[in-house]
């Protein structure tokens, strides 16, 4: 990941999209990334699916299937291969869909591009230290500790390690019980 430190844009010669979300929301933002970066800037896309979305063209669009890169030597081939390209922009999704949550996050850490990270509603922002707000209120939300959710969040948090002592001590008690009685008759 690079640029996190400044805001400043590279040259946009080529961008990344990882579709680590659902299908019809890539799809949807394809025209927006088309529109504002224009037609001649290639779109590639790290994928888990067999297809190709709408919106990409076949013949300019380089597809990295995950399923092509499997263990340990497959990642670092894929990590190799997408830094030798040099992409400008990677998008990822993030849309509260469990989808190839740890590539993401693996593809973020290790390919040196600036990073946009695009919600569910289609609209994106940077990944950068100048957009730190969005980016908490985002965290928030997504761990439940944004508006009332909060309360019950921490309230299980805190709670839980209470009702794990009561289980195993209810748990404890009745299988004493048991042997007791067992060994009594």
């Amino acid at each position: 990941m690079r640029y996190f430190f400044t805001g400043r844009l590279p040259d946009v010669s080529s961008i990344l999209l990882v579709e680590s979300g659902s299908r019809g929301l890539l799809e949807a933002v394809i025209p927006g990334l088309r529109q504002t970066w224009g037609d001649e800037v290639p779109i590639d896309l790290v994928s888990c699916y067999a297809t190709l979305p709408k919106g990409f063209h076949a013949s300019t669009t380089r597809v990295f299937r995950v399923a092509d890169y499997r263990g340990r030597d497959g990642r670092r081939k894929l990590y190799r291969e997408l830094a030798a390209r040099r992409y400008s922009l990677m998008g990822i999704i993030c849309s509260e869909e469990p989808l190839m949550l740890k590539w993401k996050w693996s593809l973020t850490a290790r390919v040196p591009a600036k990073v946009f990270v695009i919600n569910e509603n289609g609209d994106y922002f940077w990944l950068d230290r100048l957009h730190l707000k969005p980016i908490r209120q985002f965290v928030l939300l997504r761990a439940g500790l944004a508006d009332a959710g909060a309360v019950r969040t921490l309230a299980r948090v805190i709670s839980f390690p209470f009702t794990l002592l009561f289980l195993l001590l209810y748990a404890t008690t009745v299988h004493t019980c048991r042997a007791l009685r067992k060994a009594i008759s």
